[in-house]
């Protein structure tokens, strides 16, 4: 999904069913497909027709950072054809990819070994309350910026403000100054009625570093700056290589829980309204397509590892796989190759017939498809594979959420030419 500026306020539709009407769905529309909006966003389908049909409101512009949506958007066809038809692309990125070959201008970032890290993602899935901080292994080259200064001189940039106006340290001090002085101003933050000048006197760093060392300094491991001398800060975490542990993960439900009712709610009315969509698909017959699933493999992650040899190295892991029930029903035998059709494209890849596959999906892995003219990844397009959002027609969409259908994509399989 992709947080879409083309007709704000079309419709304003607070949803009825919602307690409290904490949440508002369709407050506005698409401007070509009228796809509502859900949470700020409407389908990233919805960007290639955008770009492609004339208006007021039309896309003449696109600024993607580490992203490649010609191979990992639904109806990516239809958004590579589009693309070329922008005014002006400019690209945030490594690699001259399926999507960046589009672009005006490619911004170089670091590698990740010339940058510092400190995981917040991931630790949302972990089991104790820890932390680490890794210093970057190499120095950014001379008179390449960081990758913070890279994008605040984009956004002065897209601001209006001319490449020679644009001073990233002058706008990186306004943004965390404003940022502080909220809070001190915020009723009942953990930094109210504090000093603003001092805070910031005391966080170190700029950019991203500035950030992470504030974040730290002023949450429940934190010293607040001063008034817990024995509490965190981002030299201390750094400090310690092999990181922090603080022990097991405590309960905190009831301190950020914010419904009007105080519960969790697992079953608000606008889904449950859904539910009657859901038993008709439940009861479809035996008669119905085959339906593709996508996967991914430990060594692949979106499009972005294919490019180092190891990572692709022995057997090919863009196959075809289908139920032995459903390849003998279709015709096609274990290595040979089968065309799989949906209503937006079509593919052909080798099968590997499998009982590990319920009879009547089909699955392709996410994330193939390297062998786009100008491209400039030599090791992906020795290992193209095929990809499976060719077949994403862009008008799917799951109803509740908006959000593109990536499994469950009605499709026919057959042997190919």
């Amino acid at each position: 999904m992709f947080s879409d500026p083309v007709v704000p306020s079309l419709t304003t539709l607070p949803h009825p069913d919602c307690p409290g009407g904490n949440f508002e769905f369709g407050r506005w529309k698409s401007r070509v497909r009228g796809a509502p909006e859900v949470l700020g966003q409407v389908p990233v389908s919805c960007r290639a027709e955008e770009i492609a049909t004339p208006g007021e409101g039309q896309i003449r512009a696109l600024v993607t950072i580490a992203g490649n949506p010609v191979v990992s958007a639904p109806d990516c066809a239809r958004l590579d054809a589009a693309l070329p038809q922008l005014d002006f692309m400019v690209s945030v990125d490594n690699w001259i990819n399926e999507t960046t070959r589009h672009a005006d201008v490619i911004l170089p970032g670091q590698s990740p070994l010339e940058q510092a890290h400190c995981d917040d993602l991931l630790l949302g899935w972990a089991v104790r309350n820890h932390a680490k901080w890794s210093d970057p292994v190499f120095p950014v080259p001379e008179g390449q910026l960081a990758e913070w200064e890279v994008l605040l001189k984009l956004a002065s940039i897209v601001s209006g403000a001319s490449a020679a106006e644009s001073d990233p340290a002058v706008l990186d001090d306004l943004f965390f100054h404003g940022l502080v002085g909220a809070l001190v101003e915020a009723e009942g933050h953990a930094l109210s009625g504090r000093d603003a000048a001092e805070i910031i006197e005391q966080v170190e760093g700029q950019g991203a570093d500035r950030l992470v060392d504030f974040a730290i300094r002023r949450g429940p491991q934190g010293d607040l700056f001063g008034q817990r001398p024995e509490g965190l800060t981002r030299a201390k975490l750094a400090a310690a290589p092999d990181g922090l542990d603080f022990g097991p993960l405590e309960p905190r439900l009831g301190d950020v829980l914010e419904t009007p009712s105080g519960k969790l709610e697992l079953a608000p009315a606008y889904v449950l309204k859904d539910l009657p969509r859901l038993e008709a698909r439940l009861e479809r017959g035996e008669e119905e397509p085959l339906v593709l699933v996508s996967r991914r493999h430990l060594r692949s992650n979106n499009s972005w590892l294919h490019n180092v040899p190891k990572l692709v190295s022995g057997r090919d892991r863009c196959t075809l796989l289908i139920h032995p029930k459903d390849a003998a029903s279709c015709g096609i035998e274990d290595g040979a190759k089968a065309c799989v059709r949906s209503s937006a494209g079509a593919v052909d890849v080798p099968v590997q017939v499998s009982d590990e596959m319920m009879p009547g999906v089909v699955s392709l892995p996410h994330g193939w498809g390297h062998d786009l003219e100008g491209v400039e990844l030599a090791v992906a397009a020795a290992h193209a594979g095929v990809n499976n959002n060719l077949l994403a027609p862009g008008e799917l969409v799951d109803v509740p959420s908006g959000n593109a259908v990536v499994n469950g994509i009605p499709v026919q399989v057959a042997p190919a030419d």
